[in-house]
């Protein structure tokens, strides 16, 4: 996997560098801003770019910024953003698309689960972190309230991609105990019923955003 790497922290910035090469993937450029991410992104087209949310010059939107732009300008680029906080407000219209992922930056202190989300990104899949899901779903209470607290949970882990079996291992539960959960939450959320992982987010995802859109 060839990777850009946006950071303005130094420390952080080669602590990704190191973590993804002895991963054995290829780390083709490591900057500091978003004007150079955007011309790294366009000289080397990797399979993934990890963007910081809070870069220069003014350390507010400008990651957000920049992953709309790789998006639309190369969207066969993944784009997974990186936030010490959530800010899932400029990130709704990137989470319903494919090859994007948004993750707090604690997540990174979790190698494997981290490098996992990072692939799945890059292959096209989604990768959200459970505190930006709840986010999201906070402001729809009223489509949410019939949930049980393990389906809310489940619904999380769905948003962030994983399949059953992965949510499963996660949670130590059995396959056919997730699977339960997760027909009993798309029901209840008047969802499509499908097995591949990525559309399951979209639908996910869609919902809370149409109907963000009806309020």
């Amino acid at each position: 996997m060839r990777v850009v790497i946006a950071e303005d922290q130094v420390l952080l910035r080669e602590g990704l560098r190191r973590l993804f090469e002895d991963a054995g993937h290829h780390v083709v450029r490591a900057v500091e801003d978003a004007d150079r991410l955007r011309a790294a992104v366009s000289e080397h087209k990797p399979d993934l770019a990890v963007v910081d949310v809070r870069m220069p010059p003014s350390f507010t939107d400008e990651g957000i910024r920049a992953a709309r732009w790789i998006r639309d300008a190369h969207p066969e680029v993944g784009v997974l953003v990186l936030s010490q906080h959530v800010e899932s407000a400029g990130a709704v219209g990137l989470v319903s698309q494919g090859g994007f992922g948004y993750l707090l930056k604690d997540k990174v202190l979790h190698v494997s689960e981290f490098l996992e989300a990072a692939e799945r990104v890059a292959g096209g899949g989604s990768a959200l972190d459970p505190q930006v899901v709840a986010s999201l779903l906070g402001g729809e209470r009223d489509a949410l309230e019939a949930l049980t607290d393990r389906e809310r949970e489940v619904l999380s882990l769905m948003a962030e991609g994983l399949t059953n079996n992965a949510i499963a291992r996660r949670l130590t539960l059995t396959e056919r105990t997730v699977e339960g959960h997760v027909r009993s939450v798309l029901t209840k959320l008047d969802l499509p019923a499908r097995e591949d992982g990525h559309r399951r987010v979209l639908a996910v995802i869609a919902h809370l955003r149409a109907a963000d859109l009806a309020r």
